[in-house]
């Protein structure tokens, strides 16, 4: 059976349990501030199990893309070691909120397992919890009886916690699980081993495929457990294995869902898969982290250096650094495949079709720079090992080893390679310490210590009022404590409806303040949202918790946010009018002091471009277009009367569209109610962000004003020092330019004159040293005129020790210049000798071995370092 009809039988199974098929949310995780990627299927429905808010169906299934790569559910370092552990990969899953639990889904699993897809009884196991005493938790009898109508008892086993009591975090819905694990190895080796004592021992022909979870519990702050009101079902199986069996393979990259991706590499490598281990781990590395990183990049998260594009950084550079060595790919070739999984999978995720460019791009552009901090890295990795050899040092420094991992981005394992091709070796220990002190460091910086919800209304749903009213009379439904070091103690405060709106869609959340009656006042300084409720920042509670508060919404930050965010929809369509319709929306943030926008566009926008584009949107300013508003659009009605959806967003069944004369885009934020309010657009600046993506940042309202103020105040401070009132100070500070340019070119010659008559008192100052001709000065010559005169000295005297120490202010620098006969007979090292000299100056240097140089800034020692020059010879 082939993967597309593995996945489409899956789903048609469910929908025929009346389950309603759903969308697979992206895979990057916007609205969510405790996950970065969707690693598990239920990640978007986590406010249901939390009773949040209310499913539109109590029965869902779909194919979820996800991606476990840190934190509690990391497999990166297995990836491509074995067979069967991926970056990302798809789960297949079905859903109960509240409605079918134990008997109907393992029921339904073993029916799908054994009679739709016709997996062999006598290969399966099943595995429930034991219980724990700890927890006074009992077995999970219920579960085991359900299995025995269907399964051999002695393929019923008993699992721990670790396995078989499923978490959501270390707070959150909880509840004991049964796993289905398939034994697919031959009849010679079940014969010889028990399949049933391999189960949970990580064998990569025993594998587990589909975990059913049965949410019953709430696990609290202090690690208790409650019961939920309602019990939950949550599924996953793993797509990529269940192909693996279903096709009769030994391995997940042996199924249809990677040969393609593997021939592939193949073609443009020139290796073939199946010949050694080394290159086939760097085959299945490069073949799972392409689709984890096109995955990523097509659901809005592109390469970074923080956060959640760091990681995606991380995995690709990974890839990179297998083909690198053990493929020997010097030269970008991995954004080649993007075309083959595009064809491939691009059905299933439309995404992939229509973001494949950018993809293509952005993972040319990020290979073609780390093959380049590659390059940079083996330098700086000779460069240790040259001054291993000379002291005789047979390992590497671990702290030496980890800056050149962290800083310069070399991989341990390349580095570790390379010595051990030269006879040398890395201090792992050493590493290792410098790592998981970085680690520490790390984690107590954003650790966050969260305490349970206190309730105090039971609200189903939060409404939110703010579209339109800035203030409100209002109940707290529930509060907790939040603790971290970076933003030390705050309340999150949740109300029973609220005007505040809550950090989302790239606008930031509404600041305000509380009031009670007693007229106490508790500032807002944030809003977010969480799981499906608004969450209100405080640094602290009202002293009357119950009762109702007067809630008050920034009026002026509200209002100049909201202009900012309607001029980021006329930007946007600006941009798509004069750059071209390929021109779409790839990330924004609207803040109350400015706008950022970013989009797909392979050039540098122009000046006159941009000119354009501000005009543009200034016009439609003017032309104080209403705000057209529908807060209860279908999406489908939505795309079809032309409104933009922006990529990787999750959209639900009912949208709301916002539109400004030909500006339609669906979306949450808040809004002018006619663009005259927006009174002036002004960019102020336009770059790149990554391959193929550009970014504009603007301004508009007061900050216009106060911009064009102090641009006005700047001019006339130039103007008053150019001392030219009538004048254009453009035209003077041109004038200024050339006279600078034809003065720094008189400098020159001179200096050049001067170091032209220097040099011959040098070379009759000469003094012969156990037979070498050592010259020594002090000047006040630029640093090229230095180089320059140092070179034409040493074409003109033999077997020369020349050093020359120049001083600028309390800066100094020192050259050195050996005969390169020097070098060879009496093994003298200019680069050793400036570094020891350079200690007068309080500095260091270096360079090749018959010309290096130092910087300082004790000015006053060269002429310490001149006389112990003279002692070394």
């Amino acid at each position: 059976m082939k993967s597309k009809q593995i996945r489409q039988t899956f789903l048609e199974f469910f929908e025929n349990k009346k389950h309603q098929i759903v969308s697979s949310a992206p895979m990057v995780i916007k609205n969510d501030p405790t996950l970065m990627f969707t690693n598990a299927g239920m990640n978007q429905f986590k406010e249901y199990f939390l009773g949040n808010s209310d499913p539109k169906s109590n029965r869902v299934t779909d194919s979820q893309k996800c991606l476990r790569v840190s934190g509690k559910h990391n497999d990166l370092e297995e990836v491509g070691v074995d067979t069967y552990h991926h970056t990302m990969f798809e789960m297949l899953g079905n859903w109960s909120f509240g409605d079918y639990f134990k008997k109907e889904v393992i029921s339904w699993a073993w029916e799908l397992l054994t009679e739709v897809y016709g997996i062999d009884k006598d290969c399966l196991y099943v595995t429930i919890f034991e219980g724990d005493k700890s927890e006074n938790l009992d077995r999970d009898t219920e579960a085991y009886d359900y299995w025995k109508e269907l399964i051999a008892e002695d393929r019923i086993l008993n699992g721990n916690k670790a396995d078989n009591f499923w978490e959501m975090g270390a707070q959150g819905p909880c509840g004991p699980c049964s796993e289905i694990h398939v034994d697919i190895r031959s009849k010679e080796e079940k014969a010889a081993v028990d399949g049933a004592t391999l189960v949970n021992m990580d064998h990569p022909q025993v594998v587990e495929i589909w975990n059913l979870v049965f949410m019953q519990y709430n696990r609290m702050a202090d690690g208790s457990l409650k019961n939920l009101p309602n019990q939950h079902v949550d599924t996953g199986m793993g797509f990529e294995r269940l192909a693996m069996v279903l096709q009769n393979v030994q391995s997940n990259y042996d199924t249809d869902v990677f040969t393609p991706l593997i021939r592939e590499i193949e073609t443009i490598t020139g290796h073939t898969y199946g010949k050694t281990t080394q290159e086939d781990i760097a085959i299945r590395v490069i073949a799972d982290h392409l689709r984890a990183v096109s995955f990523s990049i097509a659901d809005g998260q592109l390469p970074s250096n923080n956060g959640a594009g760091y990681v995606i950084r991380m995995i690709l550079r990974r890839a990179i650094r297998y083909g690198f060595t053990y493929l020997g790919k010097k030269e970008p070739f991995i954004y080649q495949l993007v075309n083959t999984l595009s064809k491939q999978m691009g059905d299933a995720f439309p995404e992939l079709k229509s973001q494949k460019n950018l993809i293509l791009n952005v993972i040319k552009e990020e290979e073609a720079s780390f093959l380049r901090t590659l390059e940079n890295g083996l330098t700086l990795l000779d460069s240790m090992i040259a001054g291993m050899k000379s002291d005789g040092s047979k390992t590497l420094d671990g702290k030496k080893a980890f800056e050149l991992n962290d800083t310069y981005g070399f991989p341990k394992e390349l580095t570790r390679l390379i010595l051990s091709e030269q006879g040398l070796e890395m201090d792992e220990e050493g590493f290792s310490i410098a790592l998981k002190k970085q680690q520490d460091d790390s984690r107590k910086a954003s650790a966050t210590e969260t305490s349970d919800w206190t309730v105090l209304v039971d609200d189903d749903t939060q409404e939110f009022i703010g579209y339109d009213k800035l203030e409100a009379d209002v109940r707290i439904s529930q509060y907790r404590k939040v603790t971290s070091k970076k933003d030390g103690e705050l309340y999150q405060i949740v109300f029973n409806m609220t005007p505040f709106y809550g950090e989302s869609g790239g606008q930031t959340g509404d600041k305000g303040y509380l009031e009670s009656a007693s007229g106490d006042t508790v500032y807002i300084v944030d809003t977010k949202k969480e799981n499906g409720q608004t969450v209100h920042l405080t640094k602290n509670l009202p002293k009357e918790i119950g009762g109702t508060h007067k809630v008050v919404v920034d009026a002026n930050q509200r209002a100049r946010t909201a202009a900012n965010h309607t001029a980021t929809h006329l930007l946007h369509q600006a941009m798509r009018k004069i750059l071209g319709k390929h021109v779409e929306q790839k990330g924004s943030m609207v803040r109350s002091a400015s706008l950022r926008f970013d989009f797909s566009h392979f050039s540098k926008v122009s000046p006159e471009e941009l000119v354009e584009i501000e005009n543009f949107v200034n016009a439609r300013i003017r032309e104080q277009l209403s705000l057209e508003e529908n807060r209860n659009n279908t999406y489908d009605q939505a795309i079809e009367d032309g409104a933009i959806g922006l990529f990787g967003e999750k959209y639900g069944d009912v949208v709301r569209t916002i539109k400004f004369g030909e500006s339609n885009e669906l979306c949450g934020g808040t809004h002018v109610k006619n663009t005259g309010d927006i009174w002036h657009f002004k960019i102020t600046s336009e770059s790149a962000v990554a391959s193929g993506i550009r970014r504009i940042e603007a301004i508009t309202s007061d900050a216009v004003k106060d911009f064009f103020t102090e641009q006005s105040k700047s001019f006339e401070e130039i103007k008053a020092v150019l001392k030219n009132p009538t004048k254009n100070p453009a035209e003077s500070i041109v004038a200024l330019q050339d006279e600078n340019a034809s003065l720094k070119k008189e400098i020159e010659q001179l200096l050049k004159a001067k170091a032209g008559n220097l040099k011959g008192d040098l070379i009759a100052s000469a003094k012969s040293i156990n037979g070498v001709n050592f010259i020594a000065t002090k000047t006040d010559l630029d640093a090229k005129s230095v180089k320059e005169l140092a070179f034409n000295i040493e074409k003109e005297v033999e077997n020369l020790f020349l050093i020359i120490g120049a001083a600028n202010g309390d800066k100094a620098t020192l050259t050195v210049i050996l005969s390169k006969n020097l070098v060879e007979e009496k093994s003298l090292d200019a680069g050793k000798i400036v570094r020891e000299l350079g200690k007068h100056i309080q500095g260091g240097g270096g360079g090749q071995s018959h010309f290096a140089t130092a910087g300082g800034k004790n000015a006053a020692g060269i002429d310490a370092a001149l006389a112990a020059a003279e002692e070394l010879i």
